[in-house]
């Protein structure tokens, strides 16, 4: 790792509030100096970033990266190159992979796989349950030994609601957080939001009851415990309704949404187009503003991409049946900006729900531009325009519901740890 000094940028800390324009030293893989114009420091390398951004490397909450299990889709090397390519320096891998994470020897060989890969590390969440079967814990002791932060159902709720109470009071005895899946699976059978759109296509309907009766119980059975809960991609309104409620007795929840459920509705899909079968599905525009409101005033406190990228034939045929999920880490910080643009959050605390926010829930050390924080950065240029097409992409995940969209700003370099992981002079 090279003494790095970073000069004449303007720097960005949602975490301090940090909005100015200066220098960042960087040694060991850390932030040692920050502000102004650092003069007493002897780089080994130079970067001049008049005109451009420094912020702390994005933190992707849910990022399911296909190895081990479905390489044919993609795998951690890729995964993790394309998200520094976009700015991210920190994903978050849900444990529903093949085998199970939910062993120290299976987080070990993942965390092996992101080393080589030189690009965002990889934080892997450890399994609540045992094959996420929903019927035994895991080893939760041990995962969070091997490096697992948190716990999650990676997508498989637990049904049995006593598992769910002694899964929630076995990992706060370790002080992980609990990564829940709001979801009654018995009712998620479709493929598009149970509404007059499913209805003119002739597709399955998911309806809105399908996360509120999930989340309704899992909310219920929190209460019972002191577990640090958290649940991942919140869809509706009526969702938000009973966060919103069940916060003001319950100051240790919190919950996230996909980036793509703050800018696409259940419309989108209105020419089957499988790019837009999603899960949880696109729900309304009433669900879409009130998922915005709910950023804004700060009920839901963190973004995510759910990047989930399949191979060609997995989106290929009829809308139903078809794999449901997006490609999202090529587009995540272009899409967060995106929210400052159109006035939705302030640049600071659009920042703060992809870098801060996460790491907050996770108990890392990065997401924030300090002196003595990991030098997790990204460069950016906020005025060089781009159009996301498949050939833009770095994901092998080809999948993205935003081919044809135009973005304002490109990522021109991102470090992790102090190391050069994506350079970029075009």
């Amino acid at each position: 790792m090279s003494r790095i000094l970073i000069q004449n940028a303007r720097l960005l800390d949602p975490a301090s509030g940090l909005d100015t324009i200066g220098d960042v030293a960087i040694a060991d893989g850390r932030i040692v100096r920050l502000g102004g114009a650092i003069a007493d420091f002897t780089p080994e390398t130079t970067l001049e970033a008049s005109g451009h951004w420094v912020i702390p490397g994005l933190i992707d909450l849910a990022a399911h990266l296909r190895e081990p299990g479905a390489t044919r889709k993609a795998d951690i090397g890729s995964e993790a190159r394309a998200a520094a390519a976009g700015g991210i320096t920190t994903l978050v891998m849900p444990p529903n992979t093949d085998p199970v994470m939910d062993s120290p020897s299976v987080v070990d060989w993942v965390r092996h796989r992101a080393d080589a890969a030189q690009g965002a590390q990889v934080v892997p969440l450890g399994a609540l349950t045992r094959d996420l079967a929903g019927e035994t814990l895991s080893g939760m002791a041990a995962m969070g030994a091997a490096g697992c932060p948190a716990m999650s159902d990676g997508g498989h709720p637990i049904n049995n609601s006593l598992v769910l109470r002694r899964a929630l009071e076995y990992a706060s005895t370790f002080a992980l957080p609990s990564l829940l899946t709001p979801l009654d699976r018995h009712l998620a059978a479709g493929c598009l939001h149970e509404g007059p759109t499913a209805t003119r296509l002739g597709l399955p309907g998911i309806p809105v009851a399908a996360e509120t009766a999930g989340l309704g119980r899992q909310l219920a059975v929190s209460r019972a415990t002191e577990a640090r809960v958290h649940f991942g991609r919140l869809s509706s309104a009526e969702g938000i309704q009973l966060l919103r409620a069940a916060l003001n007795e319950q100051k240790n929840l919190s919950a996230d949404v996909a980036i793509h459920q703050l800018f696409l509705t259940d419309q989108d899909a209105m020419d089957y187009d499988p790019r837009f079968h999603l899960s949880p599905p696109l729900r309304d525009i009433i669900d879409r503003q009130a998922l915005r409101e709910a950023v804004k005033d700060g009920v839901i406190k963190i973004i995510c991409s759910d990047h989930q990228p399949h191979d060609a034939d997995a989106k290929d045929g009829p809308f139903a049946s078809t794999d449901a999920g997006a490609s999202g880490v090529d587009t995540l910080l272009a899409l967060i900006l995106r929210l400052v643009e159109d006035e939705v959050l302030s640049l600071q605390n659009a920042l703060a729900t992809v870098t801060i926010a996460p790491a907050q829930l996770l108990g890392l050390d990065s997401g924030q531009l300090a002196e003595g924080a990991p030098a997790d950065i990204a460069v950016i240029d906020p005025n060089d325009p781009w159009f996301c097409h498949a050939e833009t992409l770095k994901s092998r995940g080809l999948n993205s519901p935003f081919i044809g969209w135009e973005f304002s700003t490109r990522v021109r370099h991102t470090l992790v740890a102090g190391r050069w992981v994506h350079q970029t002079t075009q």
